[in-house]
């Protein structure tokens, strides 16, 4: 039995040195990134993105916790910009900032999270008008930490990121388009 228990506990102990090896060998950047193509001028779109009041209106984010505390301070849009919010574990703690503003094309965001991981990455939102409609993209993208790696090699987070970014690009593509 003892060696049976030495035999398991050198597989396990294997086991989790690859799976360390593996998470470290991911890359040190991520990228996640969605785009919808939208029935209106880049004028009437770029307002909800770049108004960050706006965003309770079409962010996937907003729905999750009825609850969440949210503050806004700063610019009332534009560079300067901040929203704060505190909720519950589906969508944390955390502050954006929108750090640079090109209307009506591009809103760059200084995005922290601080519950229930800590996270700093930076969120692009850009508009492009294109054959009669405008393509909006969504991305979000940052360092990966070791853990955002270990985390990594066992969920896909671009998929998971990437549900929630063409959920909120389709919900903002039904507010623009009425």
């Amino acid at each position: 039995m003892w060696k049976f228990l030495k035999i398991v506990g050198a597989i396990l102990l294997v086991a989790v040195a690859a799976i360390l090896i593996y998470a470290s060998t991911r890359p040190d950047s991520f990228r996640v990134e969605r785009s919808t193509a939208m029935n209106a001028p880049p004028e009437k779109i770029f307002p909800y993105i770049e108004g960050l009041k706006r965003w309770t209106e079409w962010s996937p984010y907003e729905s999750r916790d009825p609850a969440m505390k949210r503050t806004h301070s700063g610019a009332e849009s534009g560079k300067g910009a901040v929203y704060e919010w505190d909720g519950n574990d589906s969508v944390g703690k955390g502050r954006m900032e929108i750090v640079d503003s090109r209307p009506p094309n591009k809103v760059t965001i200084k995005l922290d999270f601080l519950k229930p991981f800590e996270g700093h990455n930076m969120a692009e939102l850009t508009v492009e008008p294109k054959g009669g409609r405008t393509i909006v993209t969504w991305a979000m993208y940052g360092p990966s930490t070791f853990m955002t790696k270990l985390v990594g090699t066992f969920v896909d987070m671009d998929d998971m990121i990437g549900r929630d970014f063409a959920a909120g690009l389709a919900k903002l593509k039904t507010v623009v388009e009425k």
